[in-house]
C-alpha cells in the first residue's frame, strides 16, 4: 500500500481570485506530468454481500467503503483521487456526509461536483459516486 506522504505531487489549489469553495473540495487539482490517470466506474451502496440497504446513510457508508476497495486494488489511497462526481436522488444530509468525507479524505479534498437527479440505474439506488485518480 502507498504511504499517503508519497503522493505529494498532486496539488490541490483554491485560487484567491475566485470565491472560496462552498464545501469541502478544491477548485483545482493539478496532476503531475507523466502520472497515470485512472477512471473508475461509479460506485453505489451495496455491501460486501451484494445487498443494497434502503437507508440513505448506509448507502453512503457502503459507497465510500467500495471506493476504498477500488483504490486498494490499484495500490492507491484517497490522496490519489483527483475528481469526485456525486449523483444523489435525494438531498444529502451534509452534516453526516461531511463527517464521512472527512474520515475518508482528511484535510486534502479533491475537486468535486454534486448533482441531484431523479433516478439512477435502479430505483433503489440513492447515491452513486464516481472517482478519477492519478499516480
Amino acid at each position: 500500500m502507498i504511504d499517503r506522504q508519497d503522493n505529494i505531487k498532486i496539488e490541490r489549489i483554491n485560487p484567491t481570485n475566485v470565491p472560496a469553495p462552498v464545501g469541502k473540495y478544491s477548485h483545482v487539482t493539478k496532476i503531475p506530468k507523466n502520472a497515470d490517470i485512472y477512471a473508475f466506474s461509479g460506485q453505489i451502496g451495496v455491501d460486501s454481500e451484494g445487498n443494497l440497504p434502503t437507508d440513505f446513510s448506509e448507502q453512503i457508508v457502503n459507497t465510500m467503503s467500495n471506493i476504498s476497495g477500488l483504490l486498494s486494488s490499484e495500490e492507491m489511497t484517497p490522496d490519489n483521487i483527483i475528481k469526485v462526481n456525486i449523483w444523489a436522488t435525494k438531498e444529502l444530509d451534509w452534516d453526516f456526509f461531511d463527517e464521512e468525507w472527512d474520515k475518508f479524505f482528511g484535510e486534502q479534498s479533491p475537486s468535486m461536483t454534486v448533482g441531484y437527479i431523479t433516478e439512477l440505474g435502479l430505483p433503489e439506488i440513492k447515491i452513486e459516486i464516481e472517482i478519477w485518480a492519478a499516480k
